[in-house]
């Protein structure tokens, strides 16, 4: 697939024509994919109306081989992205790419252009399952879908160009280790976890060791909040330490493993 995300890619071949999205339902995503029934290409689920249909369209249109999307599992409170993948293949977007006819808060998509919508709309035949998750009867509703399949799976994105839309293009960093790492002017924190209190004790030291606070929370949420609103850290790098150790930490005490703080 075209865009990294959470699914399952199963075929590799011409004769999976069926896309599925699960919707909120992200175990039944998994247990399709464990069957492996051969119609199927890809399958995954999509909790939002604007990225998560964004990530469809761009992952549908760059393979030729889908020509059927089947809507199945639970909506998402809020989101109504299997609403909005219907409204999207019925109605287009308007000037602004918002879907036109959707239920959901913010169906704009930011990430794809009008071709790669209108591409989509030509391409792919939506089926709707929403709210069903049964297993069986998807996969039998993927068999009725793949005998009538079109036989011909080259691209007909764009028939003047005889080629795929160029898609927006967005920068892509490749990471590497800091040559040195700045100290945060407030000072430094300790993180301990406290199993039997079911608290995390945080304290907190100037670089000459004095003991300036002692925070307690129960779970890093409140604790990095309270950090952050009180203006403890100074630096965005260290309030990002804060987080993930405070993460460790939560995770810690839940499944009963040891935390050791990592430096800086």
């Amino acid at each position: 697939p075209a865009v990294v995300g959470e699914y399952f890619a199963m075929c590799g071949g011409t004769s999976c024509p069926v896309a599925i999205s699960t919707l909120a339902s992200a175990d039944l995503a998994r247990r399709l994919a464990a069957l492996r029934p051969k119609e199927l290409c890809i399958v995954g689920k999509t909790e939002t109306e604007n990225i998560g249909i964004d990530k469809i369209i761009r992952n549908t249109i760059t393979n030729p081989t889908i020509h059927f999307l089947l809507l199945a599992g639970k909506e998402p409170k809020g989101h109504e992205s299997g609403k909005t993948l219907l409204a999207l293949s019925a109605n287009g977007v308007d000037e602004k790419m918002r879907i036109k006819g959707s239920p959901a808060r913010r169906p704009i998509l930011r990430n794809v252009t009008l071709q790669e919508v209108e591409a989509f709309r030509k391409q792919v035949q939506l089926v709707d399952m929403i709210g069903c998750e049964d297993e069986s009867l998807i996969v039998a509703r993927m068999k009725e879908l793949s005998v009538a399949a079109p036989s011909d799976t080259s691209c007909h994105c764009d028939d003047q160009k005889g080629s795929a839309p160029s898609p927006i293009v967005s920068e892509t960093i490749q990471t590497a280790e800091p040559p040195t790492i700045a100290l945060d002017e407030t000072g430094y924190f300790v993180i301990l976890p406290q199993p039997a209190r079911k608290v995390i004790v945080v304290e907190h030291y100037s670089y000459d060791n004095t003991l300036l606070r002692t925070i307690e929370g129960a779970n890093a949420r409140i604790l990095y909040l309270t950090i952050i609103q009180n203006k403890w850290v100074s630096l965005l790098s260290h309030a990002a330490y804060i987080g993930k150790e405070l993460a460790k930490a939560e995770l810690s005490m839940k499944y009963d493993i040891p935390y050791v703080q990592d430096g800086a």
